[in-house]
């Protein structure tokens, strides 16, 4: 696979650990679009959502976002559950020719996974807030360029397989990973 793969979805979708195997897989560098931000600001995208604004928090990840792709810093980069809903954010993938894939994971599944992970999640405060959320972005995430639905008792590999495949038939220069 030549282009670059973006991992979008609502959190808890797995994006962050199937890039990761994605990127074993394919022997390439990955980032974490939170984590970068993280590491460059010095807070989480919590700490900044909370102390300077969601809309303050979604310019930095925009400027990340877009730095990511045009230095070529990663093949896959795993976004947070916002990014993709924001139109700038989709118009920067298709200008580099990045290849957009949804995780597609149901809400009970995501659900399930904020509540039992250590990682604070600022715009899911509560269940109903976090369905809310989940069925607004929807209608973003339906326009990835690849959709992966994600079962509850889907391994990690299992997920990746499916996107190693559909990228395979998005690219045409890829040559078939063996044993997949």
């Amino acid at each position: 696979m030549t282009r670059q793969i973006i991992i979008i979805g609502f959190m808890g979708a797995g994006k962050t650990t199937v890039a990761r195997e994605l990127s074993l897989r394919l022997n390439c560098p990955a980032v974490d679009l939170d984590e970068l931000i993280t590491n460059n600001e010095g807070r989480s995208p919590k700490q900044i959502i909370e102390q300077d604004g969601e809309m303050h928090f979604r310019k930095i990840e925009s400027e990340t976002l877009r730095d990511v792709l045009v230095e070529g810093a990663a093949r896959i980069v795993a976004v947070g559950g916002g990014a993709w809903t924001i139109a700038q954010n989709r118009e920067t993938v298709a200008d580099q020719r990045a290849l957009a894939v949804w995780l597609d994971a149901p809400f009970e599944l995501c659900w399930k996974r904020i509540e039992s992970g250590n990682a604070a999640r600022p715009l899911a405060r509560s269940r109903e807030a976090a369905e809310e959320l989940y069925r607004y972005r929807r209608g973003s995430y339906a326009l990835a360029d690849a959709r992966i639905t994600v079962a509850e008792y889907d391994t990690v590999e299992e997920t990746t397989t499916k996107v190693f495949r559909e990228c395979s038939r998005e690219d045409p220069n890829t040559r078939k990973e063996p044993g997949y």
